[in-house]
């Protein structure tokens, strides 16, 4: 296929590469790791689709030439509704119904295109930990002397490991890992939702986290606090006390580890589009931290390495 003829879209932090198509289609090209770029990530959509979530549907395959073509689901997405609309609560609230919805699916094995039993894996805390150092790895160095890089990776990947023993909800539930509203799309007056493939089974709280302090949308905290509390609603069952807890652990642990993808999809990929995003992030993370004990040790360590001017730093 000379997809050459056919218009680029702008794309995600994925290897992926989407192009739009005359046929209403959007064709997924990706030769990296197509496994989880195409076969997984259309095996998830039709989950979803079976359970009630609108998704992107296939409508051809040619994985053999490293692309699918799948709907066309326009411009339009919920960030961009969002930016223009003043209800902003009937949005989010939505958008909480598709949570519900999502954490509701107990499915563990799916089936491919190319018939491929695919298990849905655990988010253990060894893999949240992994991902936790993406900060570590990629942004210290770049913002803190060579001297310093091997006690503040000690110190800080030790206050990480505190905070994970201190998460509390022991349920399992389907986590999209980016539920975020630049992940959903509006059309014919319905929301989907994008950018699936990385689902792992984890904690009831991390999409949420994932809503609520999204660093690309800054919303206030009386909004915040409504969408928190609008999710307790609708998990009437839930212990709020632990959802709090949770809630904040993985908010602040979220967005480091979005601080240093940030600097690595700069450094290595050479998208420096993501960077203007630090600042904010860094800005919420500093307002879950605030006045919150579980987070003595890492405010500290974070405060003697990391000052506040390179924290609000405009990169450029």
């Amino acid at each position: 296929m000379n997809l050459n003829k056919y218009k680029l879209l702008a794309g995600d932090a994925s290897f992926r590469k989407f192009y739009r198509s005359t046929e209403n289609s959007i064709i997924v090209y990706s030769k990296k790791n197509k496994y989880v770029n195409l076969l997984v990530y259309d095996a998830i959509n039709s989950c979803f689709n079976k359970n009630g979530i609108n998704a992107p549907k296939l409508k051809r395959e040619n994985y053999g030439k490293n692309y699918i073509e799948i709907e066309d689901l326009g411009n339009i997405s919920i960030l961009k509704l969002l930016k223009k609309n003043t209800n902003k609560n009937k949005i989010y609230f939505d958008v909480i119904k598709i949570l519900k919805l999502l954490q509701k699916i107990q499915t563990r094995y799916l089936i491919t295109f190319k018939k491929n039993k695919y298990k849905i894996p655990q988010y253990s805390k060894i893999k949240l930990i992994k991902e936790s150092e993406l900060f570590l790895n990629w942004y210290l160095p770049k913002v803190i002397k060579k001297t310093k890089i091997r006690n503040a990776k000690k110190e800080i990947k030790t206050d990480f490991n505190n905070l994970f023993k201190k998460l509390k909800l022991n349920k399992k539930v389907i986590v999209h890992r980016d539920f975020h509203v630049s992940n959903m799309m509006y059309h014919k007056k319905k929301i989907f939702l994008i950018d699936s493939q990385d689902v792992v089974y984890g904690n009831i709280a991390y999409d949420l986290a994932s809503l609520i302090d999204d660093v690309r949308l800054k919303t206030s905290k009386e909004l915040k606090d409504r969408i928190f509390k609008r999710f307790v609603k609708l998990n009437g069952s839930i212990d709020e006390n632990k959802l709090k807890n949770d809630f904040a652990i993985l908010s602040v642990l979220r967005n480091l580890k979005i601080i240093g993808i940030f600097t690595r999809l700069a450094v290595r990929d050479k998208k420096r589009k993501y960077l203007k995003m630090i600042p904010y992030a860094w800005e919420m993370i500093e307002q879950r931290m605030s006045n919150n004990y579980l987070f003595n040790d890492l405010e500290l360590s974070l405060k003697k390495y990391v000052s506040k001017k390179e924290r609000i730093k405009k990169w450029k």
